[in-house]
């Protein structure tokens, strides 16, 4: 049982760490815009100061906090790290990566990152250790109102990108792409890291399903 809670400890922690990267490295080429919620991130940044992860930290937290009260009871923990380690994560990424004014290489940071951030999304899903903040509420919008997740999850990012093109974060081409594609990447890279998580646990034999 050690085995598997700590494999799969390693992939949430590392998924979010790869999705963190990848998230730093579409802001980096911010020139034809970013996802929806990093809009708003960077729009917060750019009106208030702090930095973007912590803006990312902090909007994690307001959700949590809504989210709790409307289901009465506190997420998993997994929830709470992928709040503050995403954060966190971003902040230093950030550090460390170059910025660049090179149109060119500003896209190349943009497209690699999309496939990075969704392949960490999908690596940071498969152990199943923990809804982040953002996926709790598209989940409640369905259960409460109808619909579905895609619809929900369209709904919210439709939001977020207005209010944070309206404080001046970058609003482009890639913020389309981002929520088109995204998605797509996700659903192959997700049953790929189960299969490998699986691989690494081992016999799996009398444990029990963690998805």
């Amino acid at each position: 049982m050690r085995r598997v809670i700590g494999w799969r400890w390693t992939f949430f922690i590392a998924g979010m760490l790869i999705m963190s990267l990848g998230i730093t490295m579409s802001i980096k080429g911010k020139v034809i815009g970013t996802s929806p919620w990093d809009v708003l991130h960077v729009g917060l940044f750019q009106n208030f100061g702090l930095t973007i992860g912590t803006w990312s930290i902090l909007t994690g937290l307001l959700i949590i906090t809504s989210t709790s009260l409307v289901l009465k009871e506190w997420p998993k923990l997994g929830t709470w790290l992928n709040m503050f380690l995403i954060g966190l994560f971003i902040d230093v990424f950030n550090w460390l990566l170059p910025a660049t004014d090179v149109y060119v290489l500003q896209i190349a940071y943009f497209v690699v990152g999309v496939f990075i951030l969704s392949f960490g999304c999908g690596m940071y899903i498969a152990p199943n250790m923990g809804a982040g903040p953002r996926d709790t509420l598209m989940m409640i919008l369905v259960e409460k109102f109808g619909g579905t997740i895609k619809s929900a999850r369209m709904g919210i990012e439709v939001l977020v990108t207005i209010l944070g093109g309206l404080l001046g974060g970058p609003v482009g081409i890639g913020t389309v792409l981002i929520a088109l594609t995204s998605g797509y990447i996700v659903q192959y890279s997700l049953p790929y890291c189960r299969k490998v998580l699986l691989k690494c646990i081992g016999n799996m034999e009398g444990v029990k399903p963690f998805y």
